[in-house]
């Protein structure tokens, strides 16, 4: 079984923040922790180098690649915050058509500035990704 790249570590989730530069990134990356820690139920942990991540499942794929990964998480890139919506976020177009100014990835939501997006939307965004996840990767199986 070959491990993700991404692991998680024990660094220090409000170090790293506090090292976020410039101001606006870091305070928009405090709030991203508060809100998915929050909607989450689990306390951020370091994945990687730039990943907080929340909460942890196992998966196993066809292909027999199986591993350990984050519920959710997000990383304040240089130059937009990579939030990872783990169940693929073109399922929310719904949502995704009220949040306001972003890009996607296949499993990532991009924005420069959380002022930029209605976080009310974003908060749905998560909870529905939270739940997709608990039902496709339950607790403890």
């Amino acid at each position: 079984m070959s491990q993700n790249k991404t692991q998680p570590t024990d660094e220090n989730v409000i170090k790293f923040i506090t090292a976020v530069e410039p101001e606006q990134k870091r305070q928009d990356a405090f709030k991203l922790l508060e809100i998915m820690e929050r909607l989450s139920g689990y306390s951020a942990k370091m994945w990687g180098p730039s990943i907080v991540g929340f909460g942890q499942y196992h998966y196993k794929y066809d292909s027999g690649r199986e591993g350990d990964f984050m519920r959710i998480g997000f990383s304040p890139r240089k130059a937009k915050h990579s939030l990872y919506i783990i169940s693929g976020i073109n399922q929310y177009q719904d949502l995704l058509d009220r949040l306001g100014k972003y890009k996607t990835g296949k499993s990532c939501l991009y924005v420069n500035h959380l002022k930029d997006i209605d976080l009310n939307v974003l908060e749905e965004i998560i909870k529905a990704d939270l739940a997709h996840m608990a039902e496709k990767y339950p607790e403890g199986v």
